[in-house]
């Protein structure tokens, strides 16, 4: 009964207040409009088609082979990169917290760890055609190998493995500092070797954390279309051959039906990682550990393992540096000295390198607050009050995670190339900047959403509730109360937000018009037409203008964030 009246009391509260209604509103049709509709409109488009509803569209594709060895494809990729990427990434984070380093070491794991966040999806395919191509610096000049073939299924692998397992490095990092020293070091006082402990105490309680870190690595390596398109040659994976699919054989209604396949795995992979895993994870790692923990200094374990991890990065990072370097070279795989700028200055005399930056710069720095202040809207909707339709916001915020870039892009085209349901409204979207910040918002959602939740949760409701007292509607306390508590997180997710705006190809190459030239998109067509060196200048541009911008934002926060304001009172 009480229950009942204090939701009834919930909602009068908030009828009352019709910022908050109006917030709800816009915000319900903002994600219905720009994710479930895209998503919903190939649903239709896959089952409506080649004669009528059915599944004959389905039936068409699944008869192409080279549709099925697509699938086959990106699964097999999929599982190693996920098992590679966590395996090394589990190696990296148990030196960082179980073993005592030096600085240098531990300076090389913070650069790996922030090189792929500031860098585009492909760049580690550019170093590795150049060190390991058959024009390859190490192949061909050093090792006078000329027969050597790094595209295909290895190559995507190793590329998609160093470019991803940072991200389990740090999800893995994280967990392990939270298990409490005290259960090892029981184990330990009774006798069990420093593997016995590992295998029965340390391992299991990081299990659900492996299982989450194998299946984020998993749904990025099957949405990847960049890397496979660049180094994958003749192995077509499923985001590649959807884009050849619109792009080579004009077929939207065969594209769209693949994109719901892709759709399905990454949907399926991201409930198991989202609410089965994330649950497990929670419960079995319940805090901070009760005190410090005692570091490895046993040199037969402290040095082959610093050792192994302290070239691994370096090799990382010696492929991230091989972009400028490449930049530099007069002739691509034929005469590396002397270096020469020409190929940075060309970009901007030839090759309108100019509006390629201005176009992305703007366009990100557009999206990033949009990006971030959305986020903090709906995570302060989903802690702080209660009505009926915050669990669809929830999830469909979050739905954006698991939307591979290809599809959401085949959905963009299908869904407002002629209008909402082909009507023609809305159609003068399609071909405009607007469409394009929609899309970078859209994807970086979910990781701005996820930071500002865990921020509130933080926040005792009293004191948003004294202000709501003393007369202050729900815009003053959120402006006035709330934000300025998570100013952190805000700012943070502003941070990534532009980060990942600015490096995005996957979902926006195939809605990008010549009206707008991206950054990321003149890469892709450079690197295609074996351009290297100029693919290369422009990476190495947008690195320095990504890392400068990361750099300033951080200070921006370090300064005028909210630690700095507690430090100061």
């Amino acid at each position: 009964m009480a229950k009942n009246q204090g939701a009834a009391l919930d909602r009068k509260k908030l009828m009352a207040d019709p910022i908050m209604v109006t917030t709800i509103v816009v915000l319900i049709t903002f994600l219905t409009l720009f994710i479930l509709y895209p998503l919903a409109i190939l649903l239709v488009d896959s089952f409506v088609g080649d004669g009528g509803f059915g599944f004959s569209i389905f039936q068409r594709i699944f008869a192409m082979k080279s549709f099925t060895r697509a699938i086959t494809n990106t699964l097999k990729v999929g599982f190693v990169v996920g098992i590679l990427s966590t395996l090394i990434g589990l190696l990296f984070a148990y030196v960082e917290v179980y073993v005592r380093m030096n600085r240098f070491v531990g300076g090389l794991f913070k650069v790996v760890s922030m090189l792929p966040v500031v860098s585009p999806p492909f760049v580690l395919s550019l170093s590795m055609i150049m060190l390991f191509g058959r024009a390859g610096i190490i192949t061909r000049f050093l090792l006078h190998i000329y027969d050597n073939n790094v595209y295909g299924y290895w190559g995507i692998v190793i590329v998609q493995t160093l470019t991803f397992f940072p991200v389990c490095y740090m999800m893995l990092k994280g967990l392990l500092k939270n298990i409490d020293p005290s259960l090892e070091e029981a184990a330990r006082d009774m006798g069990a070797g420093r593997w016995k402990v590992f295998a029965d105490v340390t391992l299991p309680l990081m299990l659900p954390g492996l299982g989450n870190a194998f299946l984020v690595t998993f749904i990025e390596s099957i949405a990847d279309f960049a890397n496979p398109m660049l180094i994958g040659g003749s192995y077509d994976t499923l985001a590649t051959t959807i884009y050849l699919q619109i792009t080579g054989a004009y077929d939207k209604a065969g594209a769209a039906a693949m994109a719901v396949v892709l759709l399905c795995i990454t949907l399926a992979m991201f409930a198991v990682q989202k609410y089965y895993l994330e649950a497990k994870t929670a419960a079995t790692l319940t805090g901070k550990a009760s005190r410090a923990r005692m570091l490895i200094e046993d040199k037969s374990v402290k040095i082959p393992l610093t050792i192994f991890c302290a070239l691994s990065a370096a090799f990382v990072i010696l492929m991230y540096i091989c972009v400028p370097i490449g930049a530099l070279f007069p002739t691509w795989g034929r005469h590396f000295f002397p270096l020469t700028g020409k190929w940075f200055s060309q970009v901007f005399t030839r090759y309108k390198g100019f509006k390629a930056f201005k176009d992305s710069f703007v366009l990100s720095l557009i999206s990033a607050p949009v990006t971030a202040l959305l986020s903090m809207i709906i995570s302060y909707l989903v802690v702080k009050r209660k009505f009926k339709a915050k669990g669809f916001i929830e999830a469909v915020s979050m739905l954006a995670m698991a939307v591979p870039g290809t599809v959401l892009g085949v959905g963009y085209i299908r869904g407002f190339s002629g209008g909402i349901f082909h009507t023609g409204f809305l159609q003068g979207l399609y071909g405009t900047g607007l469409i394009l910040i929609i899309v970078f918002v859209v994807r970086s959602l979910p990781t701005g959403t996820r930071s500002g939740i865990s921020a509130l949760r933080q926040i005792d409701k009293s004191i948003e509730e004294s202000a709501y007292d003393m007369g202050a509607d729900s815009f003053r306390v959120f402006m006035t109360v709330t934000l300025p508590l998570i100013k952190d997180s805000f700012l943070s997710g502003l941070v990534t937000a532009f980060v990942r705006s600015i490096t995005a190809i996957s979902a926006i190459i195939l809605l990008v018009t010549p009206q707008f030239l991206l950054i990321t998109v003149q890469i892709n067509e450079f690197a295609e037409k074996g351009s290297y060196s100029l693919a290369c200048a422009f990476a190495t541009i947008l690195i320095v203008i990504t890392y400068g911008a990361v750099l300033l934002m951080n200070l921006f926060i370090k300064h005028f964030g909210t630690s700095k304001s507690i430090k100061e009172d």
